[in-house]
């Protein structure tokens, strides 16, 4: 008797091939058969009109401080995903010296938006070293699977302390004693290293990560560290100028080393470097020897605002900042008074105290309207110009701003509004359907367990099947098999996890079992849940049956089970039984 059969459901395997109706056998974390009339489970799950898929793979998640104090780690392990990988972007928290804790804190609350109250109050800190950071995660057991990158970010302030201030220059010193240290987290069973070179990245403070101003000798000689280990994936997000000359470097990094280095591609009218041209850049550097991997994202990266946000298009009105300090109480009383709206519509932005390297977001959050999006209850993540604030503002004959305005007041103050910043510079996702077709890209850049007061894209493998695979009405979808594969296998394969992410004999049991008529993202909401009451945005799903993770049934019908059974993941994992079809 089979520990656990999944019954009668219709197997997306994970390879892209033709799904079949079959039966998914496991024993212990590991799937034993796939096939028609297999005998009889100690627990089944019935599967018949159903579809059967790998865990998903996340691989640009931020759990780094939840992952130490959180079992449950949602949002991402409510929409199907059983592994994550985080560290990404350069930030996370080891190495860390016990001076430099506030520091760390304060870049990861400045990059990702997680409250710095929240990582103060959760994390043990029980950890300096990478090492021990990561026998720290091993203490607590979890619904999913995490792995790691070694920040750059902590990286470089264990190594140069108080000398990390922008533009600090490395000495030799310096760079080798930072290759060391990657080179021991690595040793230690990190997956890779980050860095983040945008000057959007920013610590709490209002400096930018030290990536930044890193140069391309630091960062191969970094690269260099995990190449005499053997494996790791050099991880980057950038803003990719052209006088930086990215893709010079990791192109002769990726051919030296044999490594794959990954990036954020991004189409985004900031960037230097389209889109296209980023893609074309990359294949030309492919074509030279070059393992270089786009990561895409599915939707638009878009700010959620909303008055309990950490983004709103009012937050410069002097309105607002005299009621900023006050009780969510006190501020929805005022917000809900019509003096109190006409006073702050009168007014003008002041935009004297804001950042100006980044002015022209600021004014698109404080009055792009034709850019904002009204989210009803069944919103259209690829929404059409007739769906904008603008012109449901002129439909009903007010302004866009009375109407934003009035939204972010419904339902008791707990009003959404959507703002597209990157992936939807020309109003709708065209533009990633030829990108679904590439070997060369992963879907990716959810950002779970980050930007808590403004984004949650931790529903994207949800998005996937919803939008792309069955509803999408402006453009084309992508084949279910497809889908799948980019978001178990593919994704797996980029970070040496080949024992998952397929539905065959010998692959870990991480599975899902999910009604396709069914399957549907949820309202958002501001959950106070974190420690010390730190807000986040959560969006729940309809549709996933269960979810198992090594063969343990960690969700069903969406509600945990209170089961734990993932664990850390110690570099590449290899598996055993030849007999997978792949």
């Amino acid at each position: 008797m089979y520990d656990l059969v999944i019954r009668g459901g219709t197997v997306v395997d994970g390879t892209g091939g033709s799904s079949m109706v079959a039966d998914v056998a496991v024993e212990g974390d590991r799937i034993v058969a796939v096939g028609t009339d297999l005998g009889a489970g100690r627990e089944e799950i019935d599967a018949r009109g159903k579809i059967v898929t790998p865990g998903f793979v996340d691989v640009h998640t931020h759990y780094d401080g939840q992952a130490t104090w959180d079992q449950e780690m949602a949002p991402s392990s409510w929409h199907g995903v059983t592994t994550v990988v985080m560290g990404n972007c350069g930030v996370g928290f080891a190495p860390a010296r016990p001076d430099r804790h506030d520091w760390l804190i304060g870049l990861m609350e400045g990059v990702e938006d997680i409250p710095g109250t929240a990582l103060a109050e959760g994390m043990s800190w029980e950890w300096e070293t990478f090492p021990e950071y990561m026998d720290a995660l091993e203490k607590l057991p979890r619904t999913i699977d995490v792995a790691c990158h070694v920040p750059h970010g902590a990286v470089r302030a264990y190594v140069l302390g108080d000398r990390e201030q922008p533009g600090a220059v490395p000495t030799a010193e310096d760079i080798a004693e930072m290759s060391r240290i990657v080179e021991e987290g690595v040793r230690a069973g990190a997956l890779g290293f980050s860095t983040s070179r945008t000057v959007i990245h920013k610590s709490v403070d209002g400096e930018v990560v030290p990536g930044t101003t890193a140069t391309a000798e630091e960062l191969i000689e970094i690269g260099r560290a995990m190449g005499r280990v053997g494996y790791g994936v050099f991880e980057m997000a950038s803003d990719l100028n052209r006088e930086w000359n990215e893709f010079d470097w990791m192109g002769k990094l990726s051919r030296e080393t044999g490594l794959p280095v990954t990036f954020a591609a991004l189409q985004s009218i900031a960037k230097e470097l389209p889109l296209d041209e980023q893609i074309e850049t990359m294949r030309a550097e492919n074509a030279k020897g070059a393992n270089i991997v786009a990561q895409i994202a599915l939707r638009g990266n878009g700010i959620i605002m909303a008055w309990r946000g950490t983004v709103h298009p009012f937050r410069f009105r002097p309105s607002w900042r005299a009621i900023e300090g006050l009780s969510w109480e006190e501020q929805k009383a005022k917000l809900l008074d019509p003096a109190f709206k006409a006073q702050l519509l009168s007014e003008d932005n002041d935009f004297s105290e804001a950042p100006q390297d980044i002015m022209g977001l600021l004014m698109v959050v404080a009055g792009g309207w034709t850019m904002q999006f009204e989210m009803d209850e069944d919103f259209d993540y690829e929404p059409g110009a007739d769906a904008s604030i603008a012109a449901r503002a002129a439909a009903a004959g007010v302004d866009p701003a009375e109407y934003a305005y009035d939204l972010l007041c419904r339902d008791d103050a707990t009003g959404f509004a959507y703002l597209p910043i990157l992936n939807y510079a020309d109003g709708n996702l065209d533009f990633l359907e030829a990108l679904q077709d590439s070997d060369d890209t992963v879907n990716s850049l959810s950002d779970g367990g980050a930007h808590c007061g403004t984004i949650c894209d931790a529903a994207s493998p949800t998005f996937m099947l919803q939008h792309w695979v069955r509803d999408r009405k402006r453009g084309g979808r992508v084949p279910l098999e497809r889908a799948i594969k980019r978001q178990c296998r593919d994704t797996a394969l980029l970070y040496g996890l080949e024992d998952r992410g397929l539905v065959a004999p010998g692959y870990l049991a991480d599975l899902n079992v999910i009604d396709m008529d069914a399957i549907k993202l949820g309202k958002p909401w501001l959950a106070f849940d974190l420690p010390a009451g730190g807000k986040r945005l959560l969006q729940k799903a309809d549709g996933y049956v269960a979810t198992v993770k090594s063969g343990v049934v960690t969700f069903r019908d969406g509600e945990a089970q209170g089961t734990y059974p993932g664990g850390v993941i110690r570099g590449p994992q290899r598996v055993e039984l030849a007999m997978a079809a792949e």
